[in-house]
């Protein structure tokens, strides 16, 4: 605002734009949340028809929590859709803000976020609540429900530019398939030896907790190691 401008008019100009549009971005966001959910569940009950031989104790579900979050399970890991109830901006070096298409129309920089946790099942049912989670993907979309996709392997290419058009069910069936892809694929790996055979007597009442042992000390996902 310069000094000679009206602060009222400034503000209900504001009002009229740039609080729009975050509203309307909003709303798009909390219709891909509920659309996501619905597209896990279709991806879920096509997984289940397809296994023919699934151990009784490897399940595939969708549980909602409430309208900002629902958990996906695939056999022992936790998927877990959490939408973001405020509507952000990127960095300002972020290539989308220095895209053509945000460049044209500033408006279009607001997103709302739809962020993607990977848990290990058990930790939820444990409550073994120092466990990790590991965020594998986030998904953007503005006013115009344009969207994009920040995400490890696939996710990290296949969305990495804003859409041309407005988001879709099967974009959301495709965004559902590739995180639960995803989560399997990471599998959990032991550190050395060496760097765990010495713990405490806290740590070992604080990771055994009443499983007696589930979450190993020194465990990280495998996309975690470091390739000599």
């Amino acid at each position: 605002m310069s000094l000679q401008q009206d602060p009222i008019k400034h503000i209900a100009r504001l009002i009229e734009t740039k609080s729009s549009v975050k509203q309307e971005t909003y709303r798009n966001l909390c219709h891909n949340f509920k659309t996501l959910e619905k597209e896990a569940k279709n991806v879920v009950k096509q997984i289940n028809e397809e296994l023919t031989e699934k151990d009784k104790g490897v399940t595939l579900s969708v549980t909602k929590i409430n309208d900002q979050e629902f958990h996906v399970k695939v056999a022992g890991d936790l998927l877990v859709f959490i939408l973001h109830t405020n509507i952000i901006v990127l960095d300002a070096a972020h290539r989308y803000n220095k895209s053509p298409y945000v460049q044209e129309n500033e408006m279009r920089k607001y997103l709302g976020q739809i962020n993607i946790y990977n848990f290990m099942a058990d930790s939820f049912k444990y409550n073994r609540l120092n466990d990790p989670g590991y965020l594998i993907a986030r998904l953007f979309c503005n006013y115009e429900n344009h969207f994009l996709v920040e995400g490890e392997r696939q996710l990290s290419f296949m969305y990495e530019n804003v859409s041309e058009k407005p988001v879709t069910n099967t974009d959301l069936n495709i965004v559902s398939q590739l995180v639960m892809s995803q989560c399997i694929d990471n599998d959990l790996v032991t550190a050395p030896f060496p760097d765990i055979r010495v713990i405490s007597l806290h740590q070992k009442i604080e990771k055994t907790q009443a499983l007696g042992g589930g979450y190993k000390i020194g465990f990280q996902m495998s996309y975690q190691q470091k390739l000599d």
